[in-house]
């Protein structure tokens, strides 16, 4: 698959990486039909933080489902999907409710 790279502060190139593939039963693999950049994008390009080398840009994003885990139950092959920027279970007490931004598994608090 292609992918924005980053090569250093306001530099960037269009790269071929390895297809991704379902590592764990949670995993959804997704065609991108559609991608943009947010503002997290435009820090990490002007050098802003310490993005390594090296690494992928893009989290702002839609697409199809073409594959999923075995422990994936919201959404099927053939949905299409928006991939917004916070990472979330979907299934502990925060995700039930609908308050992803908090998710207790992919963002635990500090003790």
């Amino acid at each position: 698959m292609k992918a924005v790279v980053y090569d250093g502060p306001r530099t960037v190139s269009v790269k071929d990486v390895p297809d991704a593939r379902i590592e764990r039963p949670t995993d959804v693999l997704v065609r991108i039909t559609t991608t943009n950049i947010c503002g997290s994008d435009l820090h990490m390009y002007e050098g802003r933080t310490d993005f390594e080398t090296g690494r992928w840009f893009g989290h702002e994003n839609m697409g199809q489902v073409i594959e999923i885990g075995d422990g994936v139950d919201k959404v099927k092959v053939g949905d299409y999907v928006v991939l917004p920027f916070n990472v979330a279970c979907g299934h502990c007490e925060n995700c039930e409710r609908g308050y992803t931004n908090y998710c207790l598994t992919a963002q635990p608090k500090q003790e």
